[in-house]
């Protein structure tokens, strides 16, 4: 335990001669702390300051910004405007039994927001929904899941595995988990990371549909990768740097990387969607709002 009072008596001198040494009368008034990530902070912590408290300071940048993505209208938003490019459609809610291989390489395709057995976060929601209900239909697979973890097999999958996905997807309970994680490693990170970068609703969108397509790692094709490449070439907001300047660099950096990886690879999510709100100038994503993804043409009155 601590001892606060002796604590004290050791701490006040220091702390005198810090000052003492510090001061130089010449010297105007201190500037404020800058309170946004830089580009020379690691992917570890930059990682670290999105998905928990870490600073004082940094809460309160939190605490004090508008609600922007995170009021629950925008929310609903946000859903909507993903289900248009991982699932093409705007029913959200209808897509916790979805189940398929795209053939990406990311092994099956699952959920919401297109949970993957081979990017290791369908095993980790399957392992957090085991912890609270042991008997679900899917814990019997949770071998097989760490085994193909990282790969695109389906060794040991099938041919019951999307049987059961679809059959739990049913349970209140399963639908409570795939929502409760999506917040955690996806959607709370990224619109708190957002807000320390000044960012408004569609600078938080941007980063969350970039959290949920390149994934919350720290790997050199994931999104915090993709975030310290963009603030080499562009000031964020808190920084001092222009919103729009920024977000079109991130945008470009993304669509990069989408390439990157496959050649063909459909950028309309970004092309004719975010792009789009970019460029018109809604920076608050009001609606209503018209846009395409895959050819499709869909539309929020």
């Amino acid at each position: 335990m601590k001892r606060p009072g002796i604590l004290l008596l050791v701490a006040v001198p220091a702390l005198v001669l810090v000052a003492l040494l510090a001061f130089d009368p010449r010297d105007p008034e201190p500037p404020p702390a800058k309170r946004h990530s830089t580009a020379h902070e690691s992917r570890e912590d930059t990682r670290a300051r999105a998905e928990q408290s870490r600073k004082d300071q940094d809460d309160k940048v939190v605490a004090e910004a508008p609600p922007g993505l995170a009021a629950p209208a925008k929310k609903e938003l946000a859903q909507r405007l993903v289900a248009s490019a991982e699932n093409a459609t705007l029913d959200w809610r209808g897509t916790y039994g979805s189940i398929e291989d795209a053939g990406d390489g990311d092994g099956y395709t699952a959920g919401i927001i297109g949970y993957c057995t081979g990017t290791h976060d369908l095993l980790t929601l399957v392992e957090r929904y085991t912890r609270a209900h042991p008997d679900n239909g899917l814990a019997r697979y949770l071998p097989a899941l760490r085994e193909v973890d990282g790969t695109d097999s389906h060794e040991g999958l099938d041919p019951g595995f999307t049987a059961a996905w679809k059959t739990e997807s049913e349970r209140p309970a399963f639908r409570e988990a795939q929502e409760e994680e999506r917040d955690r490693a996806y959607f709370d990170p990224a619109v708190r990371l957002a807000k320390l970068d000044g960012l408004g609703t569609l600078g938080q969108f941007i980063y969350y549909d970039a959290m949920v397509f390149h994934g919350p790692g720290v790997d050199r094709d994931g999104f915090y990768a993709l975030r310290e490449r963009a603030l080499k070439e562009a000031d964020t907001p808190a920084a001092g740097g222009r919103e729009k300047t920024y977000l079109d660099v991130f945008l470009d950096i993304r669509r990069e990387a989408m390439k990157a990886r496959r050649t063909n690879r459909d950028t309309s999510r970004i092309d004719t969607a975010q792009r789009q709100f970019l460029y018109d100038g809604n920076m608050d994503l009001e609606t209503p709002l018209v846009w395409k993804t895959y050819g499709e043409t869909y539309r929020i009155p």
